[in-house]
């Protein structure tokens, strides 16, 4: 009897290799190993180095901000679009730049995004005036959301073998989850060692680098002939994803009841919910629905929402937590956020793609939100005058495991079984969820937090002290934390409920049972 992968398909070593599929209906994992890329590992160097540039710009520039300010002159109100600026533009356009990586092919649109994010990186680094940077960062996001979803439909139709993609899959899992921490470290040794500037400059280097690798060693089938862009779904998706994370970003500063904040929601809802009815009736729709209706499939996305929705908070909340209550300077906050990334990369790269070659993907999903719910908790009962080792290690290690566990079976999960032409919009939808998933959890978590701040201060007469403010920080933070631990546990629900064992069924096909 032949032995079998999780994904339904017979080994490799027991198996006769099947014919390869066509370009414009095949599955994109199907592929015969006999025919796997002789560069593939180098490739996927290439393209893990891209997308850690991508992962990193997310949160490099967060510590650099008040020297930016100081330096340009840029009042407190403006300095939320250095970050604004950028997440609108990534989360607004991931859509059309996925579609675009199947128009005209993912390595041509890899290579334009690198080339492109390496430009505007450069123009932030060199900004005289806030109106640059937030220019220069507008087009970072921009050419981060072609750069993003190409890469990861590259790694989809580069790594076919069940065992390899695992582990390719398991790098690209740890980069995901752990870069924004590593980001966190590299911003604080920029800023204090160097500038502000350099937070910015750093990524033309590591982006000609990628472009050198991606000419030698990537290697893609040109873009789908005859194909066209869905002009209407791009102003009804790409303007609803816009309203919507600008919503998000505004809720923190301005509360949920300005009109500056509900009336971006609806219309982004509504937006949305256009953009959905035109794609059922589009002859060549922006994001084909069919991705969706596997439910093994949609059961991935779902996890990868609720679990970005329920880590962003950690971030947010430590950060302050080791510069405002423990007093860390930069490179010390960055370092003490390492012990995530290190799990993530170890949750990722040694377990899980190890183990889902022979393991339900919903079992590690399920398991690692597990894990990361308990880190929660151990967050959650931080004080005042906690001690990194014996208090905020464990805690911080049991998220890194989690999400490490998570997001590399989510990744292979959500992206097997889509047909050669569709991977780019399935892999711009799994990115666009994610991204709006960090926002609404920032701002929801902050929002949270913030409430149970206020409360704690009024409870217990006047904070007019340092101590007495910083418990009811603390305070807020964890309340927060125990509502992070809730939407954990709600994805790994959500993953043990719908993903099933077998692999997805190809999108547009009848879902298997």
């Amino acid at each position: 009897m032949n032995k079998k992968h999780p994904g339904g398909e017979p080994s490799p070593s027991t198996s006769p290799p099947r014919p390869a599929p066509s370009p414009d209906h095949g599955d994109a994992t199907a592929t015969p190993a006999s025919a796997a890329d002789p560069k593939r590992w180098w490739a996927l160097a290439v393209i893990a180095l891209a997308q850690l540039m991508v992962i990193l710009d997310g949160t490099i520039v967060n510590i650099a901000l008040p020297s930016a300010q100081r330096a340009l002159g840029m009042p407190d109100a403006d300095r939320q679009w250095v970050i604004t600026a950028y997440t609108l533009a990534f989360g607004g356009l991931l859509l059309l730049g996925g579609r675009i990586a199947d128009l005209v092919g993912r390595k041509r649109a890899f290579v334009i995004g690198l080339a492109g994010f390496a430009m505007a990186s450069a123009l932030g680094g060199a900004a005289a005036g806030p109106g640059t940077l937030f220019a220069a960062r507008a087009l970072q996001g921009a050419f981060a959301a072609v750069l993003a979803p190409s890469a990861l439909s590259l790694l989809t139709t580069t790594f076919t073998d069940p065992r390899e993609r695992a582990k390719a899959f398991g790098v690209y899992g740890a980069l995901a989850g752990g870069g924004s921490g590593a980001g966190l470290l590299v911003g604080g040794l920029l800023t204090e060692y160097l500038n502000w500037r350099w937070c910015l400059y750093v990524n033309v280097p590591v982006a000609l680098a990628a472009l050198i690798g991606a000419q030698v060693f990537l290697r893609d089938r040109s873009g789908r002939r005859g194909g066209h862009l869905d002009v209407p779904g791009v102003l009804l998706g790409s303007g609803g994803l816009v309203a919507l994370v600008y919503g998000f970003s505004e809720a923190g500063p301005r509360g949920w009841t300005s009109p500056w904040v509900a009336a971006p929601l609806m219309a982004g809802v509504l937006l949305l919910a256009a953009f959905v009815w035109w794609q059922h009736r589009a002859a060549g729709p922006l994001l084909p629905l069919r991705i969706f209706r596997d439910r093994s499939r949609a059961g991935a996305f779902a996890t990868m929402g609720l679990a970005t929705i329920g880590m962003f908070g950690v971030f947010l909340f430590l950060t302050y937590y080791f510069q405002a209550v423990l007093g860390y300077p930069p490179v010390r906050t960055g370092l003490a956020f390492m012990p995530v990334s290190v799990g993530i990369v170890i949750g990722a790269t040694q377990i899980a793609a190890r183990l889902l070659p022979r393991t339900a993907p919903h079992t590690l999903m399920a398991s690692g939100m597990v894990l990361a719910a308990g880190g929660m908790v151990l967050l959650s009962r931080l004080t005042v005058h906690a001690q990194y080792v014996p208090h905020v290690l464990p805690g911080l290690l049991l998220v890194g495991l989690g999400m490490g566990l998570t997001f590399m079976p989510v990744y292979a999960t959500a992206t097997v079984g889509v047909p050669t032409q569709d991977t780019g919009a399935a892999s711009a939808a799994l990115t666009t969820v994610q991204q709006i998933g960090a926002s609404l959890g920032t701002v929801l978590l902050n929002t949270i937090a913030t409430g149970a701040t206020g409360r704690h201060s009024r409870a217990h007469g006047p904070a007019d002290s340092g101590t007495a403010l910083a418990e009811a920080m603390v305070h807020g933070f964890s309340v927060a934390y125990w509502c992070s631990a809730g939407v954990l546990l709600l994805a790994a629900l959500v993953a043990a409920l719908t993903v099933r064992r077998g692999k997805p069924s190809q999108a547009g096909s009848k879902p298997s049972a």
